[in-house]
């Protein structure tokens, strides 16, 4: 009988979400309705819908509401269940054909400086919510480019992004495991760029992209440089999309003048040790 009842369940959860799925389509085709209207239409009891609405209710892609109803007279307000916008989510969408359609027509008639105009334009409320919370999590002090990519990939996750920051012997890489326009940006690079260059603002240093989701990868991937030794240079070789420091990296100094260098080493007036030249 256990057996029996193991294999049972699985169908029977299948059977469950399936007329979830078809109590959620009725109330997006037909509007708010109440457990008989939708039993109705199910051809079940009302019992067994409310069952339904229940679990809906609780996962929260359906919500209960009590509406006055002129022909009920007196009685107890009729309640009706709506679908909320999370329940609404979970039916296609045609947002990125949408969006792809728009930035062709862009770039037709405005090239590809107009489509980077409207995906930095798009970014501006991403990095101002951003840089709020990297102030408020480095205590407002500019802080190391590390410390800010940890901050950075908390705003990032509390955007749906799910990033992550991990420190290197060469410096940190910041990982976006989920990528909201990915599609889009598949065909429009300008997307990748501009977000890169917000994430080098961000972190206050030049960064540098190794791997996006849009380019078939499973993570976006970018490379935060870390401070720079006497004697090494930054070295980067690889292709990918680099940001220009929004503000002088905290710690950096400038690069020698190599011309001065070298003219203040050929006039060096240091005495000779003359013995080298003697002969035995």
């Amino acid at each position: 009988m256990e057996i029996l009842a193991a294999k049972l369940r699985p169908s029977a959860t299948a059977d469950d979400g399936r007329t979830r799925d078809r109590v959620s389509g009725l109330l997006l085709e037909h509007g708010p309705q109440t457990a008989t209207e939708l039993a109705g239409r199910l051809g079940v009891s009302p019992a067994a819908v409310r069952r339904h609405l229940d679990a809906l209710v609780a996962t929260g892609r359906v919500e209960e509401r009590q509406v006055r109803d002129a022909h009920r007279g007196r009685g107890r307000p009729a309640r009706r269940f709506h679908l909320t916008d999370a329940g609404r989510s979970a039916f296609p969408h045609a947002y990125d054909d949408l969006a792809l359609t728009a930035l062709r027509y862009v770039a037709a008639a405005g090239g590809p400086d107009a489509v980077r105009a409207i995906a930095e334009q798009q970014l501006a409320g991403l990095e101002a919510r951003a840089s709020s919370a990297v102030e408020a999590a480095t205590d407002g002090s500019s802080g190391a480019p590390a410390d800010r990519a940890q901050a950075l990939a908390a705003a990032l996750t509390a955007e749906g992004y799910a990033a992550t920051a991990s420190a290197l012997s060469g410096g940190g890489q910041l990982c976006q495991h989920h990528c909201p326009v990915a599609h889009v940006a598949a065909e429009f690079p300008q997307l990748c760029e501009a977000e890169t260059a917000v994430i080098g603002r961000l972190v206050g240093t030049h960064v540098q992209r190794l791997a996006t989701i849009a380019h078939g990868d499973g993570v976006c991937t970018t490379h935060i440089p870390g401070p720079v030794r006497p004697g090494s240079g930054r070295g980067h070789t690889r292709a990918g999309n680099r940001s220009a420091p929004g503000r002088p990296v905290p710690g950096e100094r400038a690069a020698p003048d190599r011309a001065r260098t070298r003219t203040t080493e050929s006039t060096s007036t240091a005495p000779t040790n003359d013995r080298e030249r003697t002969p035995a």
